[in-house]
């Protein structure tokens, strides 16, 4: 049965969901509202710029690797970043995500406008995204009808995953039942 979209789930995307902006990824839901849309950042889409490039205050302070991530195809010159926070404090220049998942429970969104200084040492881990997904209301719920997107609960250390190509294969891999299978999906199915 699948998951209802809900804050700080995940969608993955279907193998044949072939939009370029989508292929393959993993998106974080940040926001979901039934009437004004949905909000998210695609976690597996490391870019080629480095954070001291754009954002060279934050550098230090961000978990490997240390590039600003393509967070989706929406507003690509603006910045969100997300960090985790290792009590359950609420330091100032952070926001947490209105979520009732444990695995999200102490993850937030950072003021980049904020000097990074009032952070420093208050933040577990930290990436930076160039851009956001975004659907108006309804939108999404169409898109996973048309089979476009798998709606999965997340995990602690899916935000920040160690290998981020690799993090649309271990989500599905980790589903129960047949999902588990689409993992193993060639990248090109005719290919199969």
């Amino acid at each position: 049965m699948a998951e209802a979209i809900h804050v700080g789930g995940l969608l993955v995307a279907t193998p044949q969901l072939d939009d370029p902006n989508f292929r393959r990824s993993v998106v974080l839901i940040l926001e979901y509202d039934l009437d004004g849309g949905t909000l998210g950042v695609v976690l597996n889409r490391p870019s080629d710029i480095s954070v001291t490039q754009v954002l060279p205050t934050w550098d230090s302070m961000v978990t490997g690797p240390s590039v600003l991530f393509q967070g989706g195809p929406v507003q690509t010159d603006s910045a969100l970043a997300l960090a985790a926070v290792p009590s359950g404090q609420e330091p100032l220049g952070w926001r947490r995500l209105h979520a009732g998942t444990a695995a999200v429970s102490r993850l937030g969104t950072v003021d980049l406008d904020a000097p990074p200084e009032i952070l420093a040492g208050e933040i577990a881990q930290m990436r930076i995204f160039a851009g956001y997904a975004g659907w108006t209301a309804g939108q999404l719920e169409t898109e996973i009808g048309e089979g476009a997107w798998y709606v999965v609960d997340s995990e602690p250390g899916d935000t920040f995953h160690h290998d981020p190509g690799s993090l649309w294969r271990a989500v599905l891999r980790r589903q129960r039942g047949e999902l588990a299978y689409v993992a193993t999906c060639p990248d090109d199915p005719s290919m199969n």
